[in-house]
């Protein structure tokens, strides 16, 4: 890794890939492999149900092939019952993941937070043994005041802030707000740029995925947020104290390329378009990132 944080792609940046309109859908050994080609340090498994279906010598020959690649492996997934956690640990264990994404679904905070507490702070014990960071994402079931008293309440460096301010916007939280409450908990960020386009007839609107820089994402104020700010004196950006791992290690979050791209009316178009999103944010994380340490 040359650059001051690692940046990836996850599975949202080969949505198209492997969703059931194409045909010769990428296998996760492909999203691998395709990380690696673009120069990524991380590739995160999020919400991809083929991983729950591999045994332990399938998930053993993913983390051999990313270890020979150079691709650190993440893993994602939904929810945050004990017993389910606990599942997807077993899956981080077997494929070396040291971050493990969620979120809390609405039912598991409908009596109060302190259920989810409770929840959590029943796997704490398994987060600390592997050393895997949990980290819960920012989105619209749950107020981000809510998931950060969810969050402190446990009071561990191990459960933090997967930052995604596109996925609040629909509860009329501003994106520059999610940010700025979230960044000194951020554990693990989602970078996609979104935009509103009006509906046809001048109806309403929908709000999707944009080319990064086409949209309403601050990329710049998000990563100096969870980064570090500009220097007043020079110009150049002061880096902020890493997130502190469980042994005393400090861990910088990883900036994980994603999109919501709206099908484009055949699949080789859709591709096309997709390949050339994900390469235009991992240029600009790149530029970014290079910015900061020249």
């Amino acid at each position: 890794m040359t650059h001051p944080f690692p940046i990836g792609i996850g599975t949202y940046a080969l949505f198209w890939e492997f969703e059931g309109r194409n045909p010769k859908p990428l296998s996760i050994a492909g999203m691998i492999d395709r990380a690696a080609q673009l120069g990524c340090d991380v590739f995160q498994i999020c919400d991809d149900p083929r991983v729950e279906q591999l045994d332990a010598a399938e998930l053993r020959e993913l983390r051999e092939r990313a270890e020979i690649l150079g691709v650190e492996l993440e893993l994602g997934t939904r929810t945050i019952g004990r017993e389910h956690l606990s599942r997807f640990l077993d899956i981080a264990e077997a494929l070396g993941a040291r971050t493990l994404r969620s979120m809390i679904q609405s039912p598991e905070i409908a009596e109060g937070a302190e259920s989810a507490v409770e929840e959590l702070r029943a796997v704490l014990p398994r987060l600390e043994a592997l050393e895997v960071t949990l980290a819960l994402e920012t989105y619209e079931q749950v107020p981000t005041t809510t998931l950060l008293q969810v969050i402190e309440a446990v009071g561990s460096p191990l459960v933090g802030i997967c930052l995604d301010p596109a996925n609040c916007v629909s509860a009329l939280e501003h994106p520059k707000q999610v940010v700025e409450s979230c960044a000194r908990r951020t554990v693990n960020l989602h970078v996609k740029d979104f935009a509103f386009a009006r509906q046809e007839g001048w109806v309403g609107f929908t709000f999707s995925g944009a080319p990064l820089g086409d949209g309403l994402l601050d990329l710049e104020h998000e990563l100096a947020a969870v980064y570090g700010e500009a220097a007043p004196a020079t110009g150049r950006r002061a880096a902020q104290p890493h997130r502190e791992g469980p042994t005393g290690e400090h861990r910088t979050p990883s900036a994980i390329v994603e999109h919501w791209l709206p099908w484009q009316g055949d699949l080789q178009s859709t591709l096309t378009a997709e390949r050339a999103w994900t390469d235009r944010t991992l240029a600009a994380l790149r530029a970014w990132g290079d910015a900061r340490v020249g």
